[in-house]
C-alpha cells in the first residue's frame, strides 16, 4: 500500500478485520445501524458517511495485533456525523467481523468494551404501570429499575439513530431503556421483550439494531 493510501486511512474511524469481508454481508450489517444504506460502486452510503470499500492494509495499522489487515474505513459525507455515527458504525463492524476498531492511532477491540449494554428505543415514554410487569422501580428515583441482577435506566433520547427510523413516524418522545449487566445474553432477553411488549426496538451500545439475544456476544 502507498503512502497516500494509508494517510488516507488515517482520517477517519476504521474497521480493521482480519479476513476480507464479504460485500453482502458487510452490506447487511451496515444496514442493521441503518437500514437505508445502500452501495455505491464498490463503496456503501449510510447516514452522513461513507463506508469504503476493503483496502489491504499493513500490520502496524493495529500495532501487530493483526498479522493480516483488511481495513474498513468510515470516512463523514460533508458536516461532522451526528453523534459519532462514524466512530461507532466502525467499532460495530468490527465487533461483528472480529476485527479491531482503529481511531485517531488509539486501537480499540470492542469485543473488550463491556462497559455498556444493549437499550430498547421506544417512540414515547413508558409509563410506570407499562414496564411493571418486567421491571421493578427504584424509590428514590422514577428514572431507574431493576429485574433480578440487571439494572435500567430510562433516558431521554436528543438523537434518532438511523436505525430505529421506523418508529419515527409514531414518534412523540424518543426514550431508551438502557440496559447494564454482566451477562449479554440475558440483557439481550430482557431487552426483546421490552421491545415486544412496548412496541420498540433493540440496539446494542454502537446502535446497531439487534434482532436475537446472541448477537450481543462476540463471535467465536
Amino acid at each position: 500500500m502507498g503512502w497516500m493510501a494509508k494517510r488516507r486511512l488515517r482520517t477517519g474511524p476504521t474497521a480493521a478485520l482480519p479476513a476480507k469481508p464479504d460485500p453482502a454481508e458487510l452490506l447487511r450489517i451496515v444496514q442493521l445501524a441503518d437500514p437505508s444504506a445502500r452501495r455505491d460502486c464498490d463503496d456503501i452510503v449510510a447516514t452522513d458517511v461513507r463506508v469504503y470499500a476493503p483496502v489491504e492494509a499493513e500490520a502496524d495499522l493495529t500495532g501487530g495485533e493483526l498479522e493480516q489487515v483488511w481495513a474498513v474505513r468510515v470516512a463523514a459525507e460533508g458536516p461532522l456525523p451526528l453523534d459519532f455515527f462514524d466512530r461507532y458504525l466502525a467499532e460495530g463492524l468490527a465487533f461483528r467481523l472480529k476485527g479491531l476498531a482503529v481511531c485517531r492511532g488509539e486501537v480499540i477491540d470492542p469485543a473488550d468494551e463491556q462497559e455498556s449494554g444493549p437499550a430498547v428505543i421506544l417512540p414515547a415514554r413508558p409509563t410506570a404501570e407499562e414496564l411493571a410487569p418486567l421491571l421493578e422501580p427504584q424509590e428514590d428515583d422514577e428514572f431507574t429499575f431493576t429485574a433480578g441482577d440487571i439494572r435500567a435506566a430510562l433516558i431521554p433520547q436528543k438523537g434518532q439513530p438511523p436505525a430505529v427510523q421506523e418508529l419515527l413516524p409514531f414518534a412523540t418522545e424518543l426514550t431508551a431503556i438502557e440496559l447494564r449487566g454482566d451477562e449479554p445474553v440475558k440483557l439481550g432477553a430482557l431487552a426483546l421483550e421490552l421491545s415486544e411488549a412496548l412496541n420498540g426496538l433493540v440496539v446494542d451500545r454502537w446502535r446497531f439494531r439487534v434482532d436475537a439475544a446472541e448477537e450481543l456476544v462476540p463471535p467465536a
